[in-house]
């Protein structure tokens, strides 16, 4: 691997002037995400007085914009590529294009069921849609709703996590009622 030193924005900033200088995906070191993680977790952690608390803070920022940048330019080449290096992949990045498959799968789905006279089938998929349920955490109190299942849910305190049906949570997500709970290990 390439970059296998510690994390510190000095090492980001090269590896993001490495990556905007070549056409090609990279190599960097596969754990690199997750180290740039625990750089970012130590510094937030740190506690600091006055100019020097100003300063972890601008430079938490700026690891946070040359993250992003850096992704968006992996992503932005790797989605051009017509010769890409699967191994340069960083298992992140393949978690991200997994989704972008799934999304063309449905596209596709979607037009075919549409240009071939398959309503029921979009029928079918559409209730399916709005019945899955989602987790979410309420905001706010809510009393008893009726989901597009039919079903009744709630009443609901403040903080209470529920899994309701989607049609249904979106609308509360869209009131700022509720919110989507991320799982995250």
């Amino acid at each position: 691997m390439s970059e296998t030193n510690p994390i510190d924005i000095n090492s980001l900033h090269h590896i993001v002037l490495r990556e905007t200088e070549n056409d090609s995906l990279l190599e960097i070191d596969p754990n690199f995400y997750r180290s740039l993680s625990d750089f970012i977790g130590n510094l937030r952690k740190q506690e600091f007085d006055g100019i020097e608390n100003k300063i972890k803070n601008t430079m938490i920022e700026m690891v946070t914009e040359l993250t992003s940048l850096l992704i968006q330019i992996r992503l932005d080449k790797i989605s051009k590529s017509t010769d890409l290096e699967i191994s340069h992949l960083l298992d992140e990045e393949k978690f991200i294009l997994d989704s972008q498959e799934d999304q063309k799968e449905r596209t596709e789905m979607i037009l075919s069921a549409t240009v071939n006279g398959k309503s029921k089938f979009l029928e079918s998929l559409a209730q399916n849609h709005k019945t899955k349920k989602i987790v979410i955490r309420f905001l706010n109190e809510v009393d008893e709703i009726i989901g597009v299942d039919l079903e009744k849910y709630g009443p609901f305190k403040t903080e209470d996590i529920a899994t309701i049906p989607y049609e249904n949570a979106q609308a509360l997500i869209a009131k700022n009622i509720a919110t989507k709970v991320h799982w995250e290990d």
